[in-house]
């Protein structure tokens, strides 16, 4: 970031460190020179917009995110100089250069990877990946588990529009069966991942589900994800316009959504419906079911939410269409230590058992031989 506030795509961590000092004061409102002094000012979301022009094509789910994010930043208390945002390869994976932060626009899949050197090595800073559902879950499907359960306090947010859309209409790992693509002329044969329940699976510690244009749903969810102090997995649903138009218009037509969506609020029951008049209760074998309320069945027959059972967050995330509504919102959060607090602590209590290190000894003991 420079004080024209042009993106600069910072390609090492020593960069990151010796920019910092010059942005802060650019964030913060202050001038530069001997003896300048300046209160902080509040940021606001002009402060996070960038001089790039925004290239995704017109009606992408995409510019809602990136709205709704720009309002979130600016709330969050943060220096603009100690964001990062990360991405690997995809539509999503342009968002760096729209926001007015420091950001990292890496290679295929491997934003997890580069977010974690970046963490561990400055912990102070709020790193963000942003990530497709065929960036984080094809080629970087390995990287994205490894930092779901290292937990290493990071926030992924994913875009999924269940297609390839930069390289114009493949099916993606989260295409469903039988979807007919470019690549898949007589219907895809592919089992789909589900992002909530690998997340899940990989023991990560924050896990949520927004869709694109629930501006208001939205934007909590990606407060409470930078709130939470570990990894952070969000899915939002996202249309493609062009090559997936409609994907979720089940979610997002208005006279629709009361009866398709299935909030969820920690430590109430799972209601929904245009006259919140359906519910979901644990049936026969610990199935859940949908009932209607009525005739004997009260909000106490149903499931009430708990974010913090692994359980409950596992039968949610199998929940889909046709037979029950989407879930939305918080399956998932629980207080872990993070991977970055454990690290420290080990190289603490080495330094204070062996002193400080010094890597020329360390290069010269032991068995070492010249090459002639």
């Amino acid at each position: 970031m420079s004080s024209a506030g042009q993106k600069i795509l910072l390609p090492s961590v020593t960069q990151v460190s010796m920019s910092a000092a010059s942005a802060a004061t650019v964030a913060a409102g202050g001038a530069t020179g001997s003896g300048a002094t300046s209160e902080p000012r509040k940021l606001t979301r002009k402060d996070f917009e960038s001089d790039q022009d925004v290239r995704w094509c017109p009606g992408c789910g995409d510019y809602a995110i990136l709205a709704s994010l720009l309002r979130v930043l600016p709330d969050l208390g943060i220096p603009r100089e100690n964001f990062v945002f990360v991405s690997g390869i995809g539509c999503s994976s342009r968002f760096p250069y729209y926001v007015n932060t420091y950001g990292f626009h890496g290679i295929h899949g491997r934003a997890p990877a580069i977010a974690s050197g970046l963490k561990i090595a400055r912990p102070e800073l709020s790193v963000w990946v942003v990530t497709g559902d065929g960036d984080a879950l094809a080629i970087g499907g390995n990287h994205m588990i490894h930092l779901l359960r290292r937990n290493i306090d990071i926030n992924v947010i994913m875009f999924n529009n269940r297609i390839y859309g930069l390289t114009k209409g493949q099916y993606s790992p989260t295409s469903e069966l039988g979807k007919v693509t470019k690549s898949t002329p007589f219907g895809s044969v592919d089992h789909p991942f589900y992002p909530i329940a690998l997340a899940l699976g990989a023991d990560a510690t924050f896990v949520a589900r927004s869709v694109d244009v629930e501006a208001k749903h939205l934007q909590e969810i990606l407060r409470r994800a930078h709130a939470h102090r570990g990894t952070s997995f969000v899915e939002i649903l996202q249309n493609c316009n062009i090559f997936n138009d409609g994907a979720f218009a089940d979610l997002t037509e208005k006279d629709l959504k009361a009866d398709t969506q299935l909030v969820l609020e920690h430590g109430r029951p799972l209601i929904f419906g245009t006259n919140r008049d359906k519910g979901i209760r644990l049936g026969t074998g610990l199935r859940p079911e949908v009932v209607t309320l009525g005739n004997g069945i009260t909000e106490r027959d149903l499931i009430v939410h708990d974010e913090q059972d692994p359980t409950l967050a596992s039968l949610l995330s199998r929940m889909r269409p046709p037979g029950f509504p989407t879930p939305i919102g918080v399956f998932h959060a629980v207080e872990q230590p993070t991977y970055e607090a454990g690290l420290d602590a080990q190289i603490a209590a080495a330094r204070a058992k062996q002193g400080e290190g010094d890597l020329d000894t360390l290069l010269g003991q032991g068995d070492t031989w010249v090459v002639s």
